[in-house]
């Protein structure tokens, strides 16, 4: 980018809100932020803060190609793919209902570009001189409502019916048994229709209740992702690249000891760590595809982390890129995450879209960024509000791994463990 300075960190939380008042006119503006995790040993950044107008024009046929010419010219291009991409990784296709009013996939180039790392806050820009965006940022926050915001009275609702989820999860348990397929990820949909409601603040308040390392926060003119995901699903740099899918959750307790037997429980749980090694194998196949031979490896398996909401089981598996494959290429290879969909892949995608009620759209896509370097790093788009404010709709999905040996009960329970952030925020104060 024409100009960059290098300047004294300012508090992340201040500096998210400053950014966000002073450049709403924009209408692209993603906040990428860490929240300084301590589990995430592969962060580039604290922070990313960007603004733009100029949209990447996706055409509706042959939107990787189209995404390797843009990777390809050496630049800053930051959105997401939303899942039902898929359907031109593996020619399938999707019938289901969308509800959302989102694009299958967006992404722009940044006029403003702020990253805060350990070695500063550094400013990027085409349009204005760092030193004056610095001193905008420390300025005094001019209209901002956040104090007054109330959320209006609304009502939840459920897309699947308890009754429909818990027949689902018993037709797949007998397709597992049947020899179909060995594991699916089966979602469903919450919303809220009538919404209004300021989305900054509602990802603050996210935010603060989560505090997850992959947390995002991306503007496209009125419509709004506010995710708070805990899982990568894929980094490069330089030739190297790694994913990290998480299968296995335990709820957090106000009791240590209570906490303490809910994480060792997961540790040993042989469900859980059956589903997290069944994933495990997938992203491995899925990596070797475009990776130099006896480079795929798993670095860290079955690990469980613990986030304000939940704990997690997380595993790390890595490789080298094949020096002939182009980055692009291998991350349509490995799309949509393996965590999302199950094994085998492509006919969990097609049992998936049979199953659901909805298109997932953004929801279990990925977003984050490509650095003028040609490294990326996406998170997976899970524990996400989706929200339109257009047409004042907001959903929320929420899942599970559904195994041979899985209980439809308990999977549900699961799916209002994932949720309890989104019906929190939608109480009203």
């Amino acid at each position: 980018m024409k100009y960059r300075g290098t300047y004294e960190r300012i508090d992340s939380n201040v500096l998210r809100t400053r950014f966000y008042h002073h450049y709403l006119d924009y209408p692209f503006l993603l906040i990428l932020d860490s929240n300084s995790n301590q589990y995430d040993q592969h962060a580039e950044f604290r922070l990313l803060l960007a603004v733009g107008r100029n949209k990447v024009e996706f055409n509706t046929h042959n939107r990787w190609e189209q995404l390797k010419q843009e990777y390809d010219a050496g630049q800053w291009l930051l959105g997401y793919i939303g899942y039902d991409l898929k359907n031109e990784t593996e020619n399938i296709q999707s019938l289901n209902t969308d509800y959302t009013g989102f694009p299958e996939i967006t992404f722009f180039k940044p006029d403003i570009l702020v990253i805060e790392n350990n070695a500063g806050l550094h400013i990027y820009s085409d349009t204005q001189e760092p030193d004056s965006i610095y001193q905008l940022l420390h300025s005094d926050i001019v209209n901002s409502d956040q104090a007054h915001f109330k959320i209006s009275s609304v009502e939840i609702r459920q897309r699947t019916p308890k009754e429909k989820y818990l027949h689902q999860v018993g037709s797949i348990i007998e397709d597992i048994r049947d020899g179909n397929y060995y594991e699916i990820n089966y979602c469903q949909e919450f919303y809220v229709e009538g919404l209004t409601a300021d989305p900054f603040v509602l990802f603050e308040k996210m935010n603060q209740k989560t505090k997850m390392p992959f947390a995002s926060f991306l503007k496209l003119d009125r419509k709004y992702i506010l995710c708070c995901s805990p899982e990568r699903y894929l980094k490069k740099k330089g030739r190297q690249w790694l994913s990290q899918p998480i299968k296995g959750t335990s709820a957090r307790s106000t009791s240590e000891d209570v906490d303490h037997k809910n994480k060792l429980k997961l540790e040993h749980s042989e469900k859980e760590r059956a589903e997290n090694l069944m994933i495990v194998d997938l992203v491995r196949n899925d990596l070797r595809r475009s990776s130099k031979t006896g480079t795929v490896k798993v670095d860290e398996l079955c690990k469980v982390y613990s986030f304000i909401p939940v704990h997690q089981m997380i595993s790390t598996i890595s490789a080298e890129l094949q020096d002939e494959v182009h980055p692009i290429t291998a991350l349509k290879r490995t799309f949509p995450m393996g965590s999302m969909t199950g094994a085998p892949k492509i006919e969990t995608m097609k049992r998936i879209d049979q199953l659901e009620d909805t298109k997932r759209n953004v929801y279990s896509g990925c977003m984050g960024y490509i650095n003028p370097d040609g490294d990326f790093d996406f998170n997976v788009v899970i524990r996400t509000l989706i929200y339109n404010t257009e047409t004042a709709y907001a959903s929320y999905h929420a899942g599970s791994a559904i195994t041979y040996d899985s209980d439809p009960q308990s999977e549900y329970e699961e799916c209002l463990l994932k949720a309890q952030t989104f019906f929190s925020l939608m109480m009203k104060d």
